[in-house]
């Protein structure tokens, strides 16, 4: 399972401030949005005059200090086409939206993927408030998943689990986890199994309704809030969720991967802390794997 340590940090020489280009009027920048770390939300300007080396070297201007990123890995420049990334022959290479890419033209909110690190890139006339809506998003959201974040889904399950009591109306939740994903991560490398993380999480919030919350809690379990749900109407989310996740493999480079989770359910409408709520369905969630895997327990 990938790392989320505080002790990774990445290092920025000075990247000169960028006034907007003369050819489109438009103002460019990187944000970090993974992994967790004191650079977390960092923003690093692009200058339409001079090129920016992102790479593991300390001669580059955006210097990432992680084993899975090359000495020089890629460059990000400005062409009469637009802004252009370009890997420099990385080891791991480099990716735009999980797609590997030799040579790219960017576009507002491209994902950027530079060995484990993820950055979002802003382009535009309104960069600034771009930013600043990135960065509240970041504050309830997991950066490498999409899906909320465990804060985000504590508070939320607090009042929703408050609220069920006041009513007496039934609340669902699942908690969900992939099935022997330290296999992954130590056969096929952790860029896969960040992956694998990504379009799990992907396929399940395209299920997700309005009034429902999906969220990572840790590692690679996830949980997903079901308010006005019984547990009939839950365990039937649950295996469908549990489809969605098997019904196409994950291919990722050279890997093609069936990855399928196991999901436990709880549910009550009566008065309960967040913490016990959610214990009763991880125990579940522990049944499920013990019974075989790949199935829903409630």
């Amino acid at each position: 399972m990938p790392q989320h340590s505080d002790d990774w940090k990445t290092k920025i020489t000075q990247v000169r401030a960028a006034a907007p280009s003369t050819e489109t009027g438009e103002q460019a920048c990187l944000v970090l949005i993974y992994p967790a770390g004191v650079e977390l939300g960092k923003r690093y300007e692009m200058a339409s005059g001079s090129d920016v080396v992102i790479g593991r070297g300390s001669d580059c201007q955006i210097q990432v200090d992680r084993d899975s990123v090359s000495r020089r890995h890629a460059r990000i420049g400005f062409t009469p086409e637009g802004w252009q990334l370009s890997d420099l022959g990385s080891t791991n290479g480099s990716y735009v939206n999980d797609a590997p890419i030799s040579s790219c033209h960017l576009r507002d909110g491209d994902l950027v993927k530079i060995g484990n690190a993820i950055f979002k890139f802003l382009v535009g006339g309104n960069v600034e408030a771009s930013y600043h809506e990135e960065i509240y998003r970041m504050t309830i959201c997991d950066g490498l998943t999409g899906a909320h974040n465990k804060r985000y889904f504590t508070e939320t399950l607090d009042k929703e689990l408050m609220r069920a009591a006041r009513h007496g109306r039934p609340l669902s939740l699942l908690m969900l986890d992939i099935d022997h994903f330290k296999q992954v991560n130590d056969k096929c490398g952790h860029l896969t199994g960040d992956y694998v993380l990504r379009e799990m999480a992907r396929r399940i919030a395209g299920r997700v309704r309005k009034d429902e919350v999906f969220a990572r809690y840790g590692g690679e379990e996830f949980g997903l809030i079901l308010p006005e749900t019984s547990l009939e109407q839950a365990l039937k989310v649950g295996e469908d969720v549990r489809k969605l996740v098997a019904a196409e493999p994950f291919v990722f480079d050279a890997d093609t991967l069936q990855i399928t989770i196991s999901v436990g359910v709880g549910t009550t409408n009566h008065e309960i802390a967040v913490d016990a709520f959610v214990r009763i369905a991880d125990d579940n969630l522990y049944k499920a794997k013990r019974s075989g895997r790949n199935r829903v327990v409630g």
